[in-house]
C-alpha cells in the first residue's frame, strides 16, 4: 500500500506542478474521495458511519477515521461512542466531543487509487478548462493563425497555441476547402467556460476577421490615421466597409485599396474572392447612403422621418439594377452599414408616380416575349400558384387590378414596376419575381 501510496503521491505533485494546479486544492479532493471510498467499502461491511481521510503532504501515505461524538448514552453505535469507553481510548475525552478512530485500510488501496485518479482527473480537466478560458477570454475579436486538426461532421477542430477550438462549418466561407495541418486565419468569437466541445469558437464569416485583416494590411488604419466606421458581411459573397480619415491630406479609400488594388486585393484572396466595397463615411446621412449604394450613382438622395429612418434614393434608369444588385444584395447591404432603410427608385418611376399623382391611369407594362411553356401556363390565381411570405389576398387583388392577376403575367414584371402597387415594397417584390422564376423551373 506504501508503494502505491508513493508513488500516486508522486504523480500528484508532478501534475499538479505541470498543469498549474494548487497541490492543496488536489490533495483535499483526494482526501474526499478516499473518504466516499472509505463509506462504500466499510457500509458493503455492514458498518456504517462518518469517514474522514487524512493524505500525508510529506509522505503521500493516507489514513481513514471513523467519527463518532461522545455521548452519556449511545443510542446509534455507528455515529456515537460512551463517555467510558472514549476515555479508554483518550483520557482527556469529554461529552460532545468527537473522537477520530483509526480505520484498517489494508483492504482499501485498489479501490482508494481509483477513487483518488478519477478525482485527479477531474481536477486537472477542470483546471485545464479554468486555464484556457482565462487566457482566451481577453482574446476575443483577436485574428490568429490556426492549424487544422481534424474534421467533424458539423464543424472543423483547429489547433491555436497547443489549444483546441472549434470553427463550425456555417462559420466558415463557402468558398472554404481545407487539408489537415493547413493554417488559416480566423477571429476569436468566444469562449465557453462550460462547454464539452472545444471551449474556444472560431469564425471565418464574422465581420471583425474583416476589420482585423484590414488593420494588418493598411498601416494607416494600424496606426490610427484612417478608421473603419462600420463593417458588414454577406461571407464569400460580398462585403461593405466605411471608412474615414482623420487627416484630411489622407485618402482612406485609396489607403485601403492600396497601390493597384495590392492592399485589398490580399484580403479578397484571403476571404476566397469575397467581393468588397469599401465606401467612404460622412456625418451627413444622405451622402453617406449614396456612397454606400457604390458602385451605383444616386442622383438625390430624399431622407424621410428620421424616426423610422426610411429613405428613398433616385437613380438613373440604367443604375438601378446595380444600385439593387443580385436579388438586392447591394441595397441590403448598403441598408445594415448606414442603419438606414433604403428605397431605391428609378427616374422612370418617379415619372409613373407624378403621373398617377395627376390622375393619369397606372402604365401597362410593355408586352414582352416570353417561353411558350409560360404563356401556355394555365391561369390561376396568385395565391393558388405561389406560397410567397406576406402575400395575402388583398394584395393578390390589388395586383390582378394592376395588370397581374396570375403567375406568367409575373414572367417579365421588374420590382420598380410591382412596386408602384400599393402593400407592396422591396423585399416582398424580389421574393415574389423569384418565386415565379422558381415556379416557371428557372
Amino acid at each position: 500500500m506504501a508503494n502505491v501510496a508513493t508513488t500516486f503521491f508522486d504523480s500528484v505533485k508532478m501534475i499538479a506542478a505541470e498543469k498549474g494546479i494548487p497541490e492543496e486544492d488536489v490533495f483535499a479532493a483526494v482526501e474526499e474521495a478516499l473518504a466516499k471510498a472509505a463509506d462504500k467499502y466499510f457500509n458493503a461491511q455492514d458498518f456504517y458511519g462518518n469517514f474522514q481521510a487524512q493524505m500525508d503532504r510529506e509522505t503521500g501515505e493516507f489514513h481513514v477515521y471513523a467519527l463518532k461524538q461522545v455521548v452519556a448514552e449511545v443510542e446509534e453505535e455507528d455515529l456515537e461512542i460512551s463517555l467510558v469507553e472514549a476515555q479508554t481510548l483518550n483520557p482527556d475525552a469529554a461529552e460532545g466531543d468527537t473522537l477520530w478512530l483509526p480505520q484498517d485500510t489494508s483492504q482499501l488501496g485498489r479501490i482508494a487509487a481509483q477513487a483518488a485518479k478519477q478525482v485527479l482527473v477531474q481536477k486537472v480537466r477542470e483546471a485545464e478548462r479554468e486555464r484556457i478560458f482565462t487566457e482566451f477570454a481577453d482574446r476575443i475579436g483577436e485574428v490568429v493563425v490556426a492549424e487544422v486538426k481534424r474534421f467533424e461532421k458539423s464543424a472543423i477542430i483547429l489547433e491555436i497555441d497547443r489549444v483546441e477550438s472549434m470553427l463550425r462549418r456555417s462559420e466558415a466561407l463557402r468558398g472554404d476547402r481545407f487539408d489537415k495541418g493547413q493554417r488559416i486565419k480566423v477571429v476569436i468569437v468566444s469562449v465557453d467556460r462550460s462547454a464539452k466541445d472545444p471551449q474556444v469558437q472560431v469564425s471565418r464569416t464574422d465581420p471583425r476577421l474583416l476589420i482585423k485583416l484590414f488593420e494588418n494590411e493598411v498601416p494607416e488604419i494600424h496606426d490610427g490615421t484612417v478608421v473603419i466606421r462600420n463593417c458588414v458581411r454577406e461571407a464569400g459573397d460580398r462585403a461593405k466597409v466605411a471608412v474615414h480619415s482623420l487627416d484630411p491630406d489622407v485618402d482612406p479609400v485609396g489607403a485601403c485599396v492600396g497601390l493597384k488594388g495590392s492592399r485589398v486585393q490580399a484580403i479578397i484572396r484571403e476571404l476566397k474572392n469575397e467581393k468588397i466595397d469599401i465606401v467612404r463615411y460622412s456625418d451627413d446621412p444622405a451622402q453617406f447612403i449614396a456612397n454606400a449604394l457604390n458602385p451605383a450613382k444616386a442622383i438625390r438622395v430624399n431622407l424621410g422621418d428620421p424616426e423610422s429612418r426610411r429613405v428613398e434614393v433616385v437613380v438613373d434608369d440604367e443604375q438601378l439594377s446595380v444600385a439593387i444588385g443580385k436579388r438586392g444584395q447591394n441595397v441590403r447591404l448598403a441598408a445594415k452599414l448606414t442603419g438606414w432603410n433604403i428605397d431605391v427608385r428609378s427616374e422612370a418611376d418617379k415619372r409613373r408616380e407624378a403621373e398617377v399623382a395627376m390622375g393619369l391611369a397606372l402604365p401597362v407594362p410593355e408586352a414582352v416575349d416570353v417561353p411558350e411553356e409560360v404563356a401556355a401556363a394555365p391561369a390561376s390565381t396568385l395565391l393558388d400558384t405561389l406560397q410567397v411570405e406576406g402575400l395575402d389576398a388583398a394584395l393578390a387583388d390589388r395586383l390582378a387590378a394592376a395588370g397581374y392577376p396570375d403567375a406568367k403575367s409575373l414572367y417579365t414584371v421588374t420590382a420598380e414596376q410591382l412596386m408602384q402597387v400599393e402593400g407592396m415594397d422591396q423585399d416582398l417584390a424580389f421574393r415574389l419575381i423569384d418565386a415565379v422564376q422558381a415556379h416557371f423551373g428557372e
